[in-house]
């Protein structure tokens, strides 16, 4: 029996990579100064971007027919919970904002892409069991400088245009996203690296975040022919705190061992950087297959690597540290960021955005800010480092928003000056909101989404990256390049606007309901019931008795 499903295993997989489907899995495990680990996750399903996803082999077939019904290009869905620290962790293999993140490309055939982008989100929404349906027009903006496509663009189109991004920053990530997302894996949770992700371990952690991303890849050199990639990533930092102990293992992060590779991949492989090891010895058990040196950036990685088989043996691999010293970051990362909220009252207020650029040399960056519609930036108190006109600026986009229709939307090209501090300054006002669009816990503050950062980044140190077998343009283990395209989030924010006192409607409810109470029952019983005058001291007969009793009866 075992060795027939063996090979009708062999046989599907076969056949998936004749139609032109490959499926690999990766885990890329590094730890991150001071105290914590980082895992990522990553599932990378190819398919034929040709074919009909009526009949699908490898891919998903409902996430496959959302992206072909709605005539998407790109797409790019991120829940996280929890705040990534860029300067003391440097940067992860991919960014994500707190709380939900959508935004997508759609095809130059789509006529209304509002309509469309609605759709989308309300049918993402269904699909993981988040909140993506609240995204409307009065949360959506078009980027013109932050954000561009992975994959390849046909002909001289213009992606602007066709760009929708929006964020939730209030959404809270549970264990309802987590499991439609294992279910669009060929293994789902059963069998493969996604085994171990554990909804009770998982949350258990500082920083998780769950992703899909779609996109388009050259199949050859020339880009004539592409295929559709569809990546599922999953990240996680874990606290040597909540572990109890610096010396880690499968068993410890996700509560158990992986029970060998998924059967349907060509390639499961499992990275530990040891580059630490210099400085902080430890152990890793069992031994690497082999060990891997990355020079990508002018930065030297080890890499110890693992690669796993769908032969159903438990691994456990972990590591035990010779030493309890914190790890230090060595390097800073060339740029890093913080965003908070200043002012007092409930009248005015200001967003500040600090720019740190750690290098020798200047670094342009693109710096998106995405205020709702209740919280009015004012353009014209705009300062860069103070200044109401600055030369690092330059180049500008700005759109007014309107009240529960459009948000406000900034865009500013700056020049960072080479081993500097940039400081953002933009005023805003509070508003008055109607009293049906409180939430339910007025009080508890209004969120902010994060500001998104688009950077060339001169240098790829304390930049994660993984070899992922050649699949994503960015990750190759020896790329050298002039310049490193990447998009960043800064952290969120919360401001507390002017909430009325919403106990006074139940001290008027529970005021006008006992008048009205102790008012109805004597109006009540003088309305129903009949006075009845009886002489005092006579006494009543029998037949009087009677006669009462049967009145009553009648009554």
């Amino acid at each position: 029996m075992t060795c027939l499903l063996l090979k009708f295993m062999v046989i599907i997989t076969t056949v998936s990579n004749v139609l032109g489907d490959d499926f690999k899995e990766e885990i890329f495990i590094k730890p991150l100064p001071p105290t914590h680990l980082y895992s990522y996750f990553q599932f990378v399903t190819l398919v034929n971007s040709e074919k009909s996803f009526a009949h699908s082999h490898l891919s998903p077939r409902s996430l496959g027919e959302i992206i072909s019904r709605f005539q998407v290009d790109e797409l790019h869905l991120t829940l996280t919970e929890g705040q990534w620290r860029h300067k003391q962790w440097g940067y992860p293999v991919i960014d994500a904002a707190p709380g939900a993140e959508l935004y997508a490309w759609f095809s130059q055939e789509v006529t209304d892409i509002d309509d469309q982008w609605r759709k989308l989100s309300a049918t993402l929404s269904g699909l993981f069991c988040a909140s993506l349906n609240f995204i409307d027009n009065f949360n959506t903006v078009t980027p013109q400088m932050a954000l561009w496509p992975t994959g390849p663009v046909k002909g001289n189109t213009n992606v602007t245009s066709l760009l929708r991004y929006a964020s939730l920053p209030r959404e809270i990530v549970c264990t309802e996203n987590l499991t439609p997302w294992k279910k669009l894996l060929p293994c789902e949770s059963s069998r493969g690296f996604s085994a171990l992700l554990n909804s009770r371990m998982i949350h258990n952690t500082n920083y998780h975040s769950i992703g899909v991303h779609v996109r388009n890849v050259c199949a050859s050199k020339d880009c004539t022919e592409t295929l559709l990639e569809i990546k599922q990533t999953v990240a996680l930092v874990y606290d040597y705190k909540i572990i109890n102990s610096y010396d880690w293992s499968f068993r410890k992060l996700f509560g158990q061992g992986l029970p060998g590779a998924c059967p349907l991949s060509s390639a499961s492989t499992i990275y530990v950087d040891i580059t630490s090891n210099d400085t902080q010895p430890f152990k890793l058990t069992p031994p690497p297959d082999r060990i891997v040196l990355s020079q990508r950036g002018g930065s030297d990685t080890k890499l110890a690597v693992y690669d796993i088989k769908a032969d159903g043996q438990m691994v456990n691999i972990g590591v035990k540290q010779d030493t309890k010293e914190k790890l230090q970051l060595t390097v800073p990362p060339p740029l890093h960021f913080n965003r908070y909220v200043l002012g007092y009252g409930k009248e005015f207020g200001g967003i500040v955005t600090d720019l740190v650029n750690n290098y020798w040399t200047a670094i342009d960056v693109v710096l998106l800010e995405n205020a709702p519609w209740w919280l009015p930036i004012q353009l014209s108190s705009l300062r860069i480092n103070g200044e109401a006109e600055s030369k690092l600026v330059k180049s500008m986009f700005y759109s007014p928003g309107r009240s529960r229709q459009k948000p406000y939307h900034l865009e500013l090209l700056i020049k960072l000056p080479p081993r500097s501090t940039t400081t953002i300054t933009i005023d805003f006002e509070f508003v008055f909101l109607k009293w049906q669009e409180y939430p339910p816990d007025a009080n508890h503050g209004f969120y902010i989404g994060s500001a998104l950062i688009s950077a060339n980044l001169p240098t790829a140190k304390n930049y994660t990256s993984i070899p992922i077998n050649g699949i994503t343009y960015d990750s190759v283990i020896n790329a050298s390049k002039p310049w490193y395209p990447a998009v960043f989030r800064t952290n969120g924010a919360m401001v507390s606007l002017p909430t009325p006192d919403f106990s006074m409607p139940y001290n008027v409810i529970c005021l006008a309901c006992t008048v009205v109470a102790l008012a109805f029952g004597p109006l009540h019983n003088i309305c129903t019931k009949e006075l009845v005058l009886k002489p005092v001291g006579t006494p009543v007969s029998l037949t009087q008795k009677l006669l009462n009793l049967f009145k009553r009866k009648k009554d």
